[in-house]
């Protein structure tokens, strides 16, 4: 299964969905587009991995450098997923603590206006 990336707005707030797998053959994709985003002069803005199936170290890494990228911007980068088997690799690298994770996008959304 390969990755899709594909991005949204609502409001000023990009949104990046990922559907697909992110391993080390797609992570780059991931990684590539968070940084355009941010080279663009968007330092906040929120990943959704409800479509992700699979996310290995690759994944989560690309993921880390992103949001080192943000909060360097001075933005932030909350993630959406709320499937088990992802969360509990967020759980179990200790990444739970890094990352702030949502359930779903109007909740992150509503998290960052607040």
């Amino acid at each position: 299964m390969e990755i899709s990336v594909s991005q949204a707005n609502a409001g000023s707030v990009p949104i990046v969905a990922v559907t697909g797998e992110v391993d080390v053959y797609s992570a780059p994709a991931l990684k590539d587009e968070i940084t355009e985003l941010i080279k663009s002069g968007q330092n906040t803005l929120i990943v959704d991995l409800a479509g992700v199936a699979f996310l290995d170290s690759t994944g989560l890494g690309a993921l880390v450098e992103a949001r080192a990228a943000t909060a360097e911007a001075g933005g932030s980068m909350p993630l959406v997923c709320s499937q088990d088997r992802i969360l509990k690799l967020f759980t179990i690298t200790g990444l739970d603590g890094v990352f702030t994770i949502h359930p779903s996008v109007s909740e992150a959304l509503a998290a960052l206006r607040s």
